[in-house]
């Protein structure tokens, strides 16, 4: 059976603005770290993959000084417990309800577990803080049927094709039965790399970045009941009538399989 595989900030739920950005600014005040990111500076850092990777731009050499780390180990044991920390700060705004799943998530997953068809979380974040996003968007009983493949589990993250590649081994699916949902320029890129015909769903952080080589590009995937999907890009003619749905997918997968988009999907 086809594979549904996800990235998980911003796809699953709108993580960055409200669940990362905080856990990150609260962290750098935990520590004494006179680092704040705004919202404008957290536009820029999303687009470097993994949390640590993140946390470790800030240290300029300056700063490295004035924290008092003094050689490679007592940095990286910084970076260790920063992100500890973050992570248990973005699970207490899970679970808090402040970041509700993007529309059609939950609809989309049903359909596809009762399809028969494997499902997947592929992410740069942190295992713990993935499966919290994962559990609160589709519910306990749906989040068990997930793999979950996330943070360190491959040295090279997104942009690289690593993790999505390792998520096709484990599962032992083949690239042309699997399809991704996405909402970067960088997760787009890892997912193509692999051989993945790839859905955007654009978040705030990536509207304007070049989704060039997505089989789709759409504002979200939508629920009937809820705002109509915008499409952004529909390279290979599938069309979104109000939603995406599994039909949607299958049909991309068909098409994908068997012919090249004709034009680029880039929509900044």
């Amino acid at each position: 059976m086809p594979a549904l595989i996800f990235d998980c900030d911003g796809v699953l739920a709108d993580t960055e603005q409200y669940g990362h950005l905080p856990a990150f600014n609260q962290t750098f005040t935990d520590f004494g770290v006179p680092v704040q990111w705004s919202v404008d500076e957290y536009a820029e850092k999303v687009k470097i993959g993994g949390g640590k990777e993140r946390m470790r731009s800030i240290l300029t050499p300056a700063l490295v000084a004035e924290l008092g780390l003094d050689d490679d180990a007592s940095t990286d044991a910084a970076i260790l417990a920063w992100h500890k920390r973050k992570t248990e700060i973005y699970k207490g705004l899970v679970e808090s309800g402040v970041m509700p799943a993007r529309p059609g998530i939950a609809r989309i997953v049903q359909e596809a577990h009762d399809a028969g068809w494997t499902l997947a979380v592929a992410s740069t974040s942190a295992e713990p803080a993935v499966r919290a996003v994962l559990t609160h968007a589709v519910g306990e009983d749906l989040a068990a049927h997930f793999a979950v493949f996330a943070g360190d589990v491959v040295p090279a993250k997104k942009p690289a094709p690593d993790i999505y590649l390792l998520a096709l081994k484990d599962l032992g699916v083949a690239a042309e039965d699997a399809i991704v949902v996405e909402d970067s320029g960088n997760g787009l890129r890892a997912a193509v790399a692999a051989g993945l015909a790839t859905v955007v769903t654009v978040s705030g952080f990536t509207r304007e970045e070049d989704f060039t080589g997505a089989a789709l590009v759409v504002s979200s995937l939508g629920d009937p009941d809820g705002e109509p999907v915008e499409v952004l890009a529909d390279p290979h003619g599938v069309g979104v009538s109000g939603s995406v749905t599994l039909a949607t997918l299958k049909a991309l997968l068909d098409t994908s399989s068997t012919a090249a988009p004709s034009t680029g999907t880039e929509t900044s």
